[in-house]
This record gives C-alpha cells, sequence and structure tokens, in this order.
C-alpha cells in the first residue's frame, strides 16, 4: 500500500505541475496583446495562498514531503502570473489585484503563519493548517468559475481556458485517490470536490464550446483560442 500511495503521489505531482502550467498559453497572449483582456486575477491570486498553505503544510506532517515540493514549485509558478497580471492589467483591474493579493497573499498567509506558530504546536497546529488549506484548496477549484458570467453572456469559451479546466478535473482526481490511500481527509475533502467542480466547468466548455460572435470574440482571438487549447 505504501508503494502505491508513492505511486500515486508521484503522478499526482506531474499533474499538479501541468495544472501551476496550464496559464502559458493564457499569459502568452497577454504577453503579445499586451492587455489581460476579460481575464480574471482571481484564481492565480487564490492559488498562489493555497500554494504557500500547502508548502507550509507539507513542511509541518511528517511525510508529507510531495505535497511541499509541489507546491513550492507552485509559489514559483503563481507569482509569475500574478506579477504578469499586474503589469498588463488595465488600472482599475491592476489597482483590485493589488489589493487582493496585499490582503489574501500576505495579509492573511502572514497572520496564518503567526497565529499556528505561536499559539498552537503538534498535531493542533497541523490540522489547523490543514483547514485552511482544504477551505482555500476548494476556492482554488471553484476560482475558474469566476468567469462563467462572461462564458454564458458571450456565448463563447474564450476566457476560460480548456486545458486549466480539464486539468484541475484530473489534479482533483488523482489527489483524491492520493488522499484515500493515505487516510488524509484534508486532502480528500477538497480534492473530492475539485474534480466534481472540474466536471461542472468540464460540462460548461461543452455547452459553450462552439464560439458565437460577440462584442470581445474576434476571428483572431478565436485562433488564438485554438493555439491556447
Amino acid at each position: 500500500m505504501e508503494e502505491l500511495s508513492f505511486f500515486v503521489g508521484v503522478i499526482g505531482n506531474v499533474v499538479s505541475v501541468l495544472v501551476f502550467l496550464s496559464p502559458v498559453g493564457t499569459f502568452w497572449r497577454i504577453i503579445k496583446h499586451g492587455s489581460t483582456e476579460d481575464f480574471e486575477s482571481v484564481p492565480y491570486v487564490c492559488t498562489l495562498l493555497n500554494s504557500c498553505l500547502w508548502t507550509y503544510y507539507g513542511i509541518t506532517k511528517p511525510g508529507a514531503y510531495l505535497v511541499a515540493t509541489v507546491n513550492g514549485f507552485g509559489i514559483v509558478a503563481e507569482a509569475v502570473y500574478v506579477v504578469l497580471f499586474l503589469v498588463y492589467a488595465p488600472r482599475k483591474t491592476r489597482v483590485k489585484t493589488g489589493i487582493l493579493v496585499g490582503i489574501i497573499d500576505v495579509g492573511f498567509l502572514a497572520a496564518a503563519i503567526l497565529v499556528t506558530r505561536l499559539a498552537l504546536e503538534g498535531e493542533s497546529r497541523i490540522d489547523a493548517i490543514g483547514f485552511m488549506c482544504a477551505g482555500l484548496n476548494i476556492i482554488m477549484y471553484g476560482s475558474p468559475l469566476a468567469a462563467m458570467k462572461t462564458v454564458v453572456s458571450s456565448k463563447s469559451v474564450e476566457y476560460m481556458p480548456f486545458f486549466l479546466s480539464f486539468s484541475l478535473f484530473l489534479n482533483g482526481g488523482i489527489w483524491a485517490f492520493y488522499a484515500f490511500l493515505e487516510h488524509d481527509i484534508f486532502l480528500g475533502v477538497p480534492n473530492g470536490i475539485g474534480f466534481l467542480l472540474g466536471t461542472a466547468q468540464l460540462i460548461l466548455y461543452a455547452i459553450y464550446s462552439n464560439p458565437r460572435p460577440s462584442n470581445h470574440s474576434i476571428s483572431q482571438g478565436l485562433l488564438e483560442q485554438g493555439l491556447q487549447k
């Protein structure tokens, strides 16, 4: 069972790396256009905090090094995305994103680490970090649904990248299985929910996979969407 658990964990790490790299196509488009257009910053801000806390959880809990290593990579990747978003976003969006980063990725993270380090110890500390990670993981999995209003109103999935939704779906399923083998409820619950939310995103994508003309969906954009997929 231990060998199977390790094998599944390694596969989970590989898939998680793909999840962290999945927005590369989106940000390449942002750099080429010099604008974030209608893309949302919330998924990247939330995922950055999520990666930081899971790294902290992996370092704190004995034997959870697979969780710590992959999320350490996630911290680097998501930090790059957030910086690029701040560089290329319109002023109003840049201010909003900056406030979110300050509150969530700096303020909340610092408070969480200080409280758990100073007020808790042993299993209580691990449980507290696990609860926070589980809640934020659910937010991370659901955050791409922030683009749902745009998808429905434009009848186009241009601003909801397929690969991101698919990789979150796959990632949730694999880590939920790993959590079952390891009897880790903090990994199991959010990733099980993530699997269901990923499925919902793929259903939405299937419904609106045939783009129709809209105010912000031009033929050049559709061509780039195909490349992004």
